[in-house]
């Protein structure tokens, strides 16, 4: 685990800058750093390392392939780079390694297939760099569902990349400015999706994606300014998750369930065997839940010793699962380690937040996922965590909740037919708008009515309609951006691509919101205290054959999750698991009017007040604090605000 910086075409000190650049990027990787650079082409790579397999200089990066033809800087693991070597060194004769890092494999295998085949043929997660001294191109790529983070743009003219948007933004002379047109995509989510970023003309590379650039290195843009592929400039899939889940949905599983169980355990112990490799101690997550349950127990299973767990407790009890996982770390045997944390530890996380995230980022739990991601680290180097369950095996309650709500609305709403329902949808949008905030529920009910009215009738588009919210109107002071904003993966959604709704609104969340925000915040929070976190539900292999399953084998009767329960269930008894579901975060919604906390929050709308301005407006925000102080309600768009704010004072 590492991090990737470089500049092509550059024209100012390269050394200077790739020096700043690495520096920005040193949690990423605290053991070591080292650059390389064509002074012909104007070319510098720079490289970060956590090491983790082989960890003597064999490992070290930027790193030349053995014909001298590629340079490669690689953050990330492969981890079934052994199957790799093992596969070159048959067909490949006289082929030896340096060493036993996967960086050398990788790079081996790119000089003999090229980068396309070889990405096919790995497991793992990946942000790669790769300069073709040949050509004078550069290669970028991100692994298959966006484990990795990789930033690119253009800054004085010259292309960039980096694992981190602050070491891009660092870069001497960095002007861009703030891309006003994603904000309100910001407050309504949370979050900025791929492709767009806090800044003009610097992008996060789509997940599963190549990224091809040769000299005189300049990114050709579409009128919305977007990248779009040219001469010289090419973006292209290797892999995509939409053509997996339809061909999976059209060759479904033919077993039953408990055969469709012991088939994604068997390939998820095979998968856990080559994530728990490590020269470095490896632990991993155990939240009491039952993806990560799940996950340890298949990792006490292949293990010759007792897995290392880590676990906090909080002090506030409706948020608190530790003693759940304290008790199913003593059923297995686990070397289990938790610590309990409360108000004092959040706040000590608040002024740290814009570093660690580098651009705007608001999901509240990266709070109590920084916290879990420090305690470990002080154990361990690299830590397993049980992501991604709920998007593949149908585990959140808004997928049953949109498809009732969708019903409902159209029992209800039934006798509404298209131009009479659309006329309707109208008017309540007049009326939406023109409500004052202190009108409260009223005004986001009359919001709701307007998105439901103006809905389509799929359960896909009621879902894009419920993320809405009529208080970004009021937030945005360019109420021409409102009707300007780019378009991202959720609202581009094909409808009915897939049999059925649970499973289209799984895919939406697979293109945007896992990526976007839960492994981003995942990435982040380890990163930041130099922790490598795995995710076993993401490999190809398992999120393939999760596609294959029936929809009634993932959820059926109210039950969510049901293959990864069955797992489980084998191991671990189940009226231990058997309990709501809690989730993953901490009461800032009650927080935020009380003590320290509205101090912090109060503390940030002064200071960033006349600077903010441009791009909120102040005054309408004062009126939701004061509400919100009164009835607690609209933490959330506040806490986005707040998040903004804050950001725009680091900056």
């Amino acid at each position: 685990m590492c991090g990737i910086n470089g500049i092509a075409g550059y024209n100012g000190d390269p050394i200077h800058d790739i020096g700043i650049m690495n520096e920005c990027i040193i949690r990423r990787g605290p053991d070591a750093g080292g650059h390389f650079t064509d002074e012909r082409r104007h070319v510098v790579i720079g490289h970060r390392r956590l090491s983790i397999i082989d960890l003597s200089e064999a490992g070290a990066q930027p790193m030349e392939s053995h014909d001298g033809r590629y340079i490669m800087a690689y953050n990330g693991e492969i981890y079934n780079a052994p199957e790799i070597r093992e596969k070159l060194t048959s067909s490949v004769q006289g082929l030896s390694f340096n060493g036993t890092s996967d960086t050398e494999i990788l790079l081996e295998a790119i000089s003999v297939w090229g980068l396309k085949d070889t990405l096919i043929k790995c497991r793992g997660m990946w942000g790669i760099s790769l300069y073709d001294r040949e050509s004078g191109s550069v290669m970028l790529t991100r692994d298959r569902i966006g484990e990795k983070p990789l930033y690119y743009g253009m800054v004085n003219g010259q292309f960039v990349w980096s694992s981190d948007i602050r070491a891009i933004a660092s870069i001497s002379g960095f002007n861009n400015p703030i891309n006003k047109s994603i904000l309100p995509i910001y407050l309504r989510y949370g979050y900025i999706p791929a492709p767009y970023t806090i800044y003009k003309n610097v992008y996060k590379l789509t997940p599963g994606t190549i990224l091809t650039v040769a000299p005189p290195y300049s990114i050709p843009l579409s009128p919305d300014e977007l990248p779009v592929n040219a001469a010289g400039f090419d973006i292209s899939p290797y892999y995509s998750i939409c053509e997996v889940a339809r061909c999976g949905q059209a060759h479904l599983f033919d077993g039953n369930e408990e055969e469709a169980a012991d088939e994604l355990e068997a390939r998820l112990k095979n998968t856990l065997k080559g994530q728990m490799l490590s020269d470095v101690p490896l632990g991993a997550f155990l939240s009491g839940g039952i993806d990560s349950t799940m996950v340890v127990s298949l990792m006490q299973q292949i293990s010759d010793r007792p897995v290392r767990t880590f676990t906090i407790g909080f002090e506030e009890e409706a948020y608190n699962e530790a003693t759940f996982a304290e008790a199913t770390a003593k059923h297995l045997g686990t070397q289990h380690t938790q610590m309990y944390v409360g108000y004092k530890d959040v706040m000590g996380l608040l002024p740290v937040l814009s570093e660690a995230y580098g651009e705007p980022f608001a999901d509240l739990s990266q709070l109590p996922t920084m916290l879990v991601s420090k305690m470990t680290k002080e154990h361990v180097t690299v830590a397993l965590s049980g992501d991604a369950g709920d998007e593949f095996y149908c585990g959140y309650n808004t997928y049953k909740d949109a498809k009732k709500g969708l019903a409902i609305i159209q029992g209800k709403l039934g006798f509404l037919k298209g131009n009479t329902r659309r006329s309707v949808g109208r008017l309540a949008k007049g009326l939406d708008l023109t409500l004052p905030v202190g009108t409260g529920y009223l005004r986001n009910n009359i919001h709701t009515l307007n998105q439901v009215l103006n809905t389509k009738d799929t359960v896909e588009d009621y879902y894009r309609a419920m993320s809405d919210s009529s208080l970004i109107y009021g937030l945005i002071p360019d109420k021409a951006l409102l009707s300007h904003m780019p378009s991202v993966s959720d609202d581009s959604y094909t409808d009915g691509l897939l049999p059925d709704g649970e499973s289209n609104l799984m895919l939406m969340d697979m293109l945007q919101y896992l990526p976007d925000d839960i492994l981003t915040k995942v990435d982040r929070a380890g990163m930041y205290y130099s922790l490598e976190t795995r995710i076993p539900l993401l490999d190809a292999d398992v999120m393939e054959f999760a596609w294959s399953m029936p929809l009634s084998y993932k959820m059926d009767n109210g039950i969510t999750k049901k293959p990864l329960r069955n797992i489980l269930y084998r191991y671990v008894p189940k009226e231990l698991m058997d309990r709501p579901k809690k989730g993953f975060s901490v009461p800032v919604s009650r927080w935020l009017r009380e003590g320290e906390m509205r101090e912090w929050a109060e503390a940030i709308l002064k200071n960033s007040r006349s600077l903010a301005s441009e791009y909120i407006n102040v005054a309408y925000y004062d009126k939701l604090w004061n509400k919100y102080q009164k009835d607690g309600n609209w933490s959330k768009i506040l806490w986005h605000t707040l998040i903004l704010c804050d950001w725009l004072l680091k900056q």
